[in-house]
């Protein structure tokens, strides 16, 4: 792979990954309710999503989504569903007035935070044919695949690991803002009304 041909690649994901989406939803979501630390473990659980559905593409289970509309479906609407239940989730999920202390903020598992970060990464099947139809682009034919492969894939999750160190972030500044169990309630709200936004579109939205 040339030098320019993966410049314009890494632009490209830059760029594409840089978009709001569950994934950067997730990220800022744990980061507010457990810390940047603990969100690592979500943000690690993404991470192998992302990286599960590239390899899935790369060994052509991209084609054969492609070639088997009916399969695709039923990964789209399971993972449309689990987004929609992420958002009941998050809407119901209880607030902490750090000034009184009236309430208790949940702890969560290590084990149950890489879970749910896997699974909101896994979510969205079109990654892997988004990936069947990118990843083509910058293969040169004439050299050896495994190691474009590589170069693609690790740039794609240098990538994705640089935005959701900034989401994550942002999560935290926000942390400081919700203190008040009003504004927690506002939060909860507005990303569980995000991700039942997600989940409904993708279960709109044609194959």
């Amino acid at each position: 792979m040339a030098l320019h041909t993966w410049w314009l690649y890494v632009t490209a994901v830059f760029l594409i990954s840089s978009t709001p989406g569950p994934n950067m939803l997730h990220v800022m979501m744990r980061s507010v309710q457990c810390g940047p630390r603990r969100a690592l473990v979500s943000m690690a659980g993404l991470l192998s999503a992302v990286l599960l559905c590239l390899l899935a593409s790369a060994a052509g289970l991209g084609a054969l989504l492609k070639t088997m509309p009916q399969l695709f479906n039923m990964l789209r609407i399971a993972g449309a569903a689990y987004l929609i239940f992420l958002g009941y989730k998050a809407w119901t999920s209880p607030v902490v007035d750090t000034e009184d202390g009236t309430a208790v903020a949940p702890v969560l598992s290590v084990a149950r935070l890489y879970r749910s970060g896997l699974l909101t990464g896994l979510a969205n099947p079109k990654l892997i044919i988004f990936a069947a139809a990118l990843f083509p682009q910058f293969i040169d034919a004439s050299r050896p695949f495994p190691l474009q492969l590589a170069i693609l894939v690790g740039s794609f999750a240098a990538i994705e690991c640089f935005w959701y160190a900034i989401y994550a972030s942002g999560g935290v500044r926000l942390a400081y803002w919700l203190r008040p169990a009003s504004r927690q309630r506002m939060f909860n709200r507005a990303t569980g009304g995000l991700f039942a936004l997600f989940g409904g579109l993708l279960m709109v939205r044609s194959a």
